[in-house]
């Protein structure tokens, strides 16, 4: 006889003919329960084990047949999948392996480059061009050899600025944005005409337009240009609300990072270094911007504070822009310069992406002749890019793992095609074990092959503790630099934990065997201990920079103190060596080398292969879409979520950290 539970797995057969079916399972009440008995089946007596065995293979028999039967069909199911998948993937195999198209565009063409998009030091990972989209994110070097090639290209007459940048991670820094500048300017240089359209310009937007022969507003369009400023958050009465304690360590009085943590507004020392580097940032890009303007950088100044949103009738009459004028009017003008004048067909144009792409093709005569550089046999020169956080560990995508950078550098350091390592260093620090581990190979290739350094936009704290020992170190008067300083950081929830009733208990066979759990506060002892590690990595800090710049340790110490400063400060104090961007620290790289006329030049890391592009591409494009809805909730949570991903990013095995504050931004 059978029995069986609706919607059960299991049916029950008795041994015993017509005996009754247990209730639910179980024995009669009657039945003494018994330490023989089994899950379900709690009252069976000792004597009826070997009914309760029966009972007990056949639920077991049943249960590894629907399980089996369960993944067959998921097996079924996954193959079908990996068939649509290995279809799809040969599909997009088949169209990234075929000869890709060069891009038709007519003698006497525009180069597009449009700024709604973020300028990131290394490669991008995905070339959403590469699926018929318009990059969201471009290369710094990418596009300034495109606008140095399209200034010799007799194809291209101008260039065609329009669109707001969008900012991302450590992108679209004042560093980065003076190195294509300085591009721009090399293009009107040689005698082609730069126009720009303006609708809504921020700073860094303006800074890069300023450049512009023709430049146009439209009449209801904004420059907003106010100013520099820095606005950390501060988490102290997050915390304190929440029954969340925080006790740090720290060395040098301007090591700010754990302020956020630990204050509720900045330290007056804090306030002295970010007036200090705000100051000369701004005044930098001033007198960057008003000459190209024909003003002085006072009376850019005077409009600025004036005006702080600046509108298009005050901006014209400022002389910030040179026209207003609607979008049709401007393109109208386009099209009476590329010889199209009342026709229905856009303005003669290219894209600058699309342009670098057929560079990247073949069509490398207009680069050849302005970097003075190709393929060749000369040697290898390899730009290795150190962009985001530096963590403990092989690192996410956007951070710098210690483990995994490491491994690049010492691959590139044993092979002798590679003549010289050009580090390009685009971070604001973090764990202090990696630091050193990247710092470690980068000392060791100094004794075989030349090494130089060219700061991006941040190379501070952890960012320059990897940058000391380069044989020459670059940077442009914008790049945050400095932060010589270490800090530890260690939480507790006890009084969180205890607001939901949870409590701890621990034994132990040593004095500090518990001193990093963050179930209690750390006692005197224990804070003294983590304060020795922090005192003795900020001495090692200092010991390496003095080594590697040649510089004292007191005067090291005089610097030091976690103070960041700007680029043109660092090289007057002995920090950096020269003003430049990347492509003169590569030019001084390949002379350190010995190495004449054409070499070969190789970044890391390297863009995805096809697969891992896609992959990233299904994951990457559903999220900007609903970014691109949210407003200001959105705005809100990308820097919830920032921050957040800093807080994740702190992994050091020690604890031990040599960043820049939490929050640092300069908007």
């Amino acid at each position: 006889m059978r029995w069986k539970r609706a919607g059960a797995n299991c049916s029950w057969r008795w041994p015993e003919d017509g005996a009754e079916p247990p209730g639910r399972y179980a024995a009669r009440a009657e039945q003494p329960a018994t330490a023989g008995a089994i899950r379900g089946i709690p009252s069976f007596r000792l004597e009826e084990r070997e009914k309760a065995g029966s009972f007990r293979v056949n639920c077991m028999k049943n249960f590894f047949t629907s399980v089996f039967g369960a993944l067959v069909a998921l097996m079924i199911f996954s193959f079908g999948c990996a068939v649509l998948l290995i279809g799809f993937l040969a599909a997009m195999a088949a169209i990234g392996g075929a000869e890709k198209p060069t891009p038709s565009f007519e003698r006497g063409s525009y180069l597009v480059f449009d700024l709604s998009t973020n300028i990131s030091d290394s490669p991008a990972p995905i070339d959403l061009s590469a699926f018929g989209g318009k990059p969201d994110s471009q290369q710094l070097r990418t596009i300034t050899r495109a606008l140095r090639a399209a200034a010799t290209d007799e194809r291209i007459a101008g260039v065609f600025i329009t669109g707001d940048l969008t900012p991302a991670a450590f992108g679209s820094g004042f560093a980065a944005l003076r190195e294509v500048r300085d591009a721009l300017n090399d293009f009107k240089a040689a005698g082609k005409p730069v126009a720009a359209y303006l609708t809504y310009a921020t700073t860094k937007s303006y800074y890069l337009a300023s450049v512009a022969t023709d430049l146009a507003i439209d009449p209801y369009g904004i420059i907003l240009m106010p100013g520099l400023a820095s606005e950390p958050a501060f988490f102290a009465g997050a915390f304190e609300k929440y029954g969340v304690n925080v006790q740090v360590t720290r060395v040098g009085k301007y090591k700010s990072a754990v302020e956020p943590f630990t204050r509720r507004e900045m330290s007056p020392e804090n306030r002295e270094e970010m007036q200090k580097l705000l100051g000369d940032i701004w005044q930098k890009l001033l007198a960057d911007m008003a000459p190209s303007r024909e003003l002085t950088p006072a009376q850019m100044q005077a409009t600025v504070d004036a005006e702080g949103m600046i509108r298009a009738a005050p901006a014209q009459a400022a002389r910030l822009v040179d026209r207003v004028a609607y979008r049709d009017e401007v393109y109208d003008a386009l099209k009476a310069k590329t010889g199209r004048s009342g026709s229905k067909e856009p303005f003669k144009q290219i894209a600058l992406h699309a342009y670098a792409n057929e560079l990247k093709g073949g069509a490398e005569a207009p680069l050849t002749k302005a970097l003075g550089q190709t393929s060749g046999r000369g040697g290898r020169i390899a730009v290795v890019y150190a962009e985001g956080e530096i963590v403990d560990g092989e690192g996410d995508t956007g951070e710098i793992g210690g483990t995994k950078f490491s491994r690049e550098l010492r691959k590139l350091r044993q092979d002798d095609q590679v003549k010289a390592i050009v580090l390009r260093v685009n971070s604001p620090g973090g764990s202090a074990s990696a630091s050193e581990v990247i710092q470690r190979e980068v000392r060791l290739i100094q004794k075989v092959k030349p090494i130089v350094v060219s700061m991006g936009s941040y190379a501070a704290s952890g960012g320059y503790w990897i940058s000391a020992y380069g044989d020459r170190i670059f940077a442009e008067p914008t790049t945050i630099t400095g932060s010589i300083g270490v800090f530890g950081i260690q939480f507790d929830i006890k009084k969180l934990a205890g607001d939901f009733g949870i409590t701890f208990d621990s034994v132990k066979t040593g004095k500090f065997a518990d001193a990093l759990t963050i179930s209690r506060p750390k006692t005197p002892e224990e804070l003294a201990v983590l304060q020795r590690m922090v005192d003795w990595i900020y001495g090692e800090f200092v010991a390496k920079v003095a080594d590697g710049r040649k510089l004292s340790p007191e005067k090291v110490e005089s610097i030091a103190q976690g103070r960041v400063w700007s680029g043109s400060d660092a090289m007057e104090l002995g920090l950096v060596d020269e003003l430049g961007g990347l492509d003169a620290a590569i030019a001084y790289a390949a002379t350190k080398a010995g190495i004449s006329g054409k070499y070969q030049l190789r970044e890391y890391p390297r863009q995805k292969e096809l697969l891992e592009a896609i992959q990233d591409f299904l994951e990457h494009v559903v999220p900007s879409s609903v970014r691109s809805r949210g407003g200001v909730a959105a705005k809100i949570s990308e820097r919830l979520e920032a921050e957040w991903k800093v807080l994740r990013a702190f992994n050091d095995p020690q604890g031990v950290y040599a960043r820049l504050p939490l929050t640092f931004s300069i908007r």
